[in-house]
């Protein structure tokens, strides 16, 4: 968020891993930064640990289950209130999308969707239409920035249905198919950004809102940690040698050159740093399939939308 030389970040989850060195960063880039997380206790450790790096950085925390459509829209009312309240005069110019999770095992949260597609796309989701008033509003330009993976690429095919979107019919199999459900819900961030992008410009407002998605790449986070540990541990080994595991700095670079690109850049794929893009899948191209995953998630959360358009966002 942005306003004379204030500038306002929410990040989410920035309490460990690519959100913490990516909220030290952007605070030493003299940003105003909110943090997000669930746990307090983590949230309280990560304002220490970016004093300790940043004696300077003007941070601040609210606690927030990602997951939850409902514990993201308090979130938005504490955040609304505190911008009034605060004497930073900060607004929301930039909105990093960085929570995810690798599951191994089923969770169901309370409002029915499998946790790891509630927390990996349908959170970012409703957190962006929560926000993008606010990112609207900004006196400068603004922009959100969606972290996605590689992995998307393995989805070759995709099914568009509230059971699919919401998880559900993964959570019916036999044997909880965590891979296949990460590759899915990044790939569905992934066409959400892109239609968010196309949205914004047949509304006229592609000037003022700048989306973009970043991929860190193969770096070794702490994401893996439910994986079996001699299977993680097989796999940064046999990544590393073929030369495929990114330094962290490298992985932090493609959001972090997301995140400060110069206005005018939007509907791009971050990757590598050194501000890098490239082409993702194909099929995260489909301009069809995007409006569709955009109708049928908006169907789910029973959003209403800009305006009174119901597929504007």
């Amino acid at each position: 968020m942005a306003s004379n030389s204030q500038k306002d970040i929410p990040s989410d989850d920035a309490t460990s891993g690519l959100g913490l060195s990516t909220a030290c960063k952007l605070s030493k880039e003299g940003y105003v930064v909110v943090i997000v997380g669930r746990s307090e206790q983590l949230l309280s450790e990560t304002i220490k640990k970016i004093k300790g790096w940043n004696e300077d950085a003007h941070l601040k925390a609210f606690q927030a289950d990602i997951s939850s459509a409902e514990s993201i829209i308090k979130f938005g009312t504490s955040l609304r209130q505190w911008l009034l309240d605060s004497d930073l005069h900060c607004s929301v110019q930039i909105l990093i999308n960085n929570a995810g999770i690798l599951a191994t095992s089923p969770r169901v949260t309370t409002e029915g969707y499998d946790k790891m597609i509630a927390t990996n796309y349908i959170g970012p989701f409703v957190m962006t239409k929560l926000l993008l008033p606010l990112l609207e509003s900004s006196p400068v330009s603004s922009k959100i920035v969606n972290v996605t993976s590689f992995t998307h690429r393995a989805v070759t095919n995709m099914q568009v249905d509230e059971g699919t979107v919401s998880g559900k019919r993964f959570l019916k199999s036999k044997q909880y198919p965590y891979a296949q459900i990460y590759e899915y819900s990044k790939l569905c961030l992934l066409l959400f950004s892109y239609e968010l992008h196309r949205q914004l410009c047949q509304m006229g407002k592609s000037h003022q809102i700048f989306v973009n998605v970043a991929d860190p790449g193969v770096v070794q986070t702490n994401i893996m940690r439910e994986v079996p540990a001699c299977l993680s541990w097989v796999a940064f080994f046999v990544l590393k040698r073929l030369r495929l595991l990114e330094s962290f700095e490298s992985g932090n670079d493609s959001i972090i050159d997301a995140a400060l690109t110069p206005p005018g850049t939007s509907g791009v794929y971050f990757f590598g740093g050194k501000g890098r893009t490239i082409n993702s899948s194909a099929l995260s191209q489909d301009t069809k399939l995007a409006h569709e995953l955009w109708e049928t998630t908006s169907d789910l959360l029973s959003v209403t939308t800009f305006g009174n358009k119901r597929n504007n966002f």
